[in-house]
């Protein structure tokens, strides 16, 4: 089990009582020693599988753990509780639902859920969503509860009028929730904390459970994550986290670095070893990260090095503008696929989501295959979520926000005044909607979630599935829409059943409960097609964890990387520093680094300054590069035009219909998917009316 482990990750294995931390450099192996680390407190007979709890961030990284250890011991890896934050908190607040006043059925809101909810209160409220803008109120709300700040205790920090609404939105927010016998996703992490506050003996319960504690990216918990590990630790101190602060990149999102920096002072008789073997990068790839990332005060010494060779030097590119930039990206990246790179080894990573547009155009100009990380994913879509609220108002009537969303989905002629006289009705006789359902058309509708209710608990989940297709009226609707976006939304609800049919062929006869409750949690999904080799276009901030034997880092200027909200504060500096050190350190052979003289951005062009980054990385090459225009291309028909509703066909793809034209892109709806292509693409064809 140890054999294949360099020293320090011996050492971190064999390191079994009181606290340990582990910090793992990029590319360290850190997964690695995590998973053997657990292998061995079973093969030493320290724990059993169920008093180990271990904790990631994402469902991926999840899964790949249990996959893992499953490969090391076996089926005792499913008696372990190997999960993300919100899942564990889910296992909790199952376990413990009457002591925190819901009922067994209780449903999970997702963001979008809460921004639903959001919007009928500041309706109900009179408040002009202008002025009080929903989304902001939700993420207001999210930090609130990862901050451990209660609708109650936020009165303390009233100090304007437009507290004093948020504060009342919030409170009618959590009230509503409660109504609902809903929880929504910050709730899995704050519900759990209030639990173990107000039940001591329920908490010691768990510490006497869970012996061994093991936090992966501990660098990225929050406070409502940092505050539950800690209550969770028992006497024996046997916690061990692993993360590395040199890639603490989603402040943003409420993650504090200082959690991992401070972690010797929260348990004093902690041991550290440090992991600074890298697995992954050429060295001169990991000089440059050093010696960028050491321009940061706030961090813990560590040196990345490899016995790899020191591989292609780094370069930095000037380019003329961002039209130029995207060409020689395009251009680099078509040489490397001539002389045999694979395409899903090659990754473009900018800072803002703005900046693809150009790289997009371009490469869909050379005909290279692509995929954007971070457009919406499938659970997202319109016809998902309406199939989803319909399957969560079949689990729990109380919930409002699903029951508003689907109940006149298809058209059921229950309009807006309708809608206001049955909310109305409810606020009067204080009930939930469902119980509200008075009218002829309102109780078509209530006899239809009834008689799925029944059924629900006689047929197999993709049966419910069909049969809540079949009677809703969903599938007839999009089949009488006869079009080709229906078409699509179609397929991806037969999809749907693909993915119910998995559940149940995994885990035997699975439960709505259970599904629901999963399909909750998968929020880190990625979705492309799996097959076909295709350059891979991201943020940053979405390619921490990941890795590609080429690596373009583009935009490399002032106000980009570092970003413009970042100037003047040395908090948030350190926090792009940190950003591009993980941009740096996810290319395994070579790196490829550009900025252009001028840019357009945002409707504006300005001129442009190299980043501050550049020169902390104290390189020997910069080179100006001067490419050929990208409207020479023999691949492009510049005369062809085309209008929405035109028949074409692909060599790829087969047929399909033009449902968009933007500016020079043409999105195209094919029978099982929609895509993008340059106008005028030799591809593209029109299709001869006969």
């Amino acid at each position: 089990m140890l054999e294949k482990l360099n020293e320090q990750q011996k050492k971190a294995v064999q390191i079994t009582k009181g606290p340990l931390l582990i910090i793992a450099g990029a590319g360290s192996g850190k997964t690695k020693v995590l998973t053997t680390k657990i292998a061995y407190l079973l093969a030493e007979e320290l724990a059993l599988p169920q008093e180990i709890l271990a904790i990631t961030f994402t469902n991926k990284a999840a899964k790949e753990m249990q996959m893992r250890i499953r490969g090391m011991v076996g089926k005792k890896a499913n008696e372990m509780q190997i999960s993300t934050f919100h899942s564990f908190g889910v296992r909790i607040i199952r376990e413990n639902y009457t002591r925190l006043s819901y009922s067994r059925n209780f449903t999970i809101f997702d963001a979008s859920d809460s921004l639903t909810l959001v919007k009928k209160i500041l309706k109900e409220k009179n408040l002009d969503p202008k002025m009080h803008n929903p989304k902001n109120i939700k993420n207001r709300i999210s930090s609130c509860k990862n901050n451990l700040v209660t609708a109650e205790t936020f009165k303390k920090y009233i100090n304007s009028y437009h507290d004093e609404i948020f504060q009342s939105v919030f409170a009618k927010y959590e009230e509503k929730l409660k109504k609902s016998n809903a929880v929504d996703f910050d709730d899995l992490l704050l519900k759990p904390i209030e639990l173990f506050q107000k039940y001591p003996a329920v908490l010691a319960e768990y510490q006497k459970l869970f012996r061994y504690i093991l936090i992966d990216e501990y660098q990225d918990t929050n406070e409502a994550q940092y505050v539950l590990v800690k209550k969770l630790v028992n006497k024996e101190q046997n916690i061990c986290v692993v993360g590395d602060e040199s890639q603490s990149i989603y402040g943003f999102r409420g993650s504090n670095y200082r959690n991992i920096l401070n972690f010797e002072k929260d348990f004093p008789k902690c041991q550290q070893v440090v992991l600074e073997k890298n697995y992954r990068s050429t060295q001169n790839i990991l000089d440059v990260a050093n010696q960028v990332i050491k321009y940061n005060a706030r961090k813990k010494e560590k040196k990345l090095w490899t016995d790899k060779e020191a591989g292609a030097e780094v370069v930095v590119n000037v380019l003329l503008d961002e039209h130029q930039e995207a060409e020689y990206v395009a251009q680099t990246i078509n040489d490397l696929k001539n002389q045999g790179a694979d395409l899903n080894e090659i990754a473009i990573l900018y800072r803002t989501n703005a900046q693809s547009r150009v790289f997009e155009e371009t490469i869909l100009r050379k005909g290279l295959p692509y995929r954007i990380v971070g457009n919406v994913h499938f659970y997202h879509r319109k016809e998902i979520k309406d199939l989803l609220a319909y399957l969560k108002l079949i689990y729990n009537v109380n919930d409002d926000v699903s029951l508003l969303r689907i109940i006149n989905e298809p058209s059921r002629k229950i309009g807006p005044k309708s809608l206001a006289d049955l909310e109305q009705r409810a606020q009067a006789s204080n009930e939930v909607l469902f119980a509200a359902l008075t009218t002829e058309k309102e109780l078509t509708f209530k006899n239809l979630i009834t008689e799925l209710r029944q059924l629900s608990n006689e047929v197999s989940l993709t049966e419910l599935v069909e049969e809540t297709l079949q009677r809703s009226g969903m599938r007839e609707e999009l089949e009488k829409e006869n079009s080709a976006k229906a078409e699509v939304r179609l397929e991806n609800l037969e999809e749907f059943k693909s993915i119910t049919k998995d559940f149940e062929e995994k885990y035997g006869i699975i439960s709505l409960e259970d599904f629901l409750a999963e399909i909750s949690l998968v929020t880190d999904v990625v979705e492309y097609e799996e097959d076909i080799p295709q350059i891979t276009l991201m943020t940053i901030h979405a390619a921490k964890g990941l890795e590609f034997k080429y690596v373009f880092v583009v935009g490399m200027e002032e106000d980009l990387l570092p970003h413009a909200n970042s100037q003047g504060d040395l908090e948030e500096l350190e926090e792009e520093r940190r950003l591009c050190y993980v941009a740096l350190t996810r290319a395994c052979e070579q790196l490829y680094i550009t900025y252009t003289k001028n840019r357009q951005l945002f409707g504006r062009r300005t001129l442009s300054i190299p980043s501050r980054f550049i020169d902390e990385m104290n390189l020997m090459t910069c080179e100006e590069v001067t490419v050929n225009n990208t409207n020479s291309d023999d691949n492009i028909d510049e005369d062809i035009e085309f209008t929405v509703g035109e028949k074409v066909v692909s060599d790829k793809y087969g047929q399909g219909i033009i449902v968009e034209v933007s500016n020079d892109i043409l999105t195209i709806a094919f029978a099982k998917d929609v895509k993008k292509f340059i106008k005028g693409h030799k591809s593209i064809k029109k299709v001869k009316e006969e």
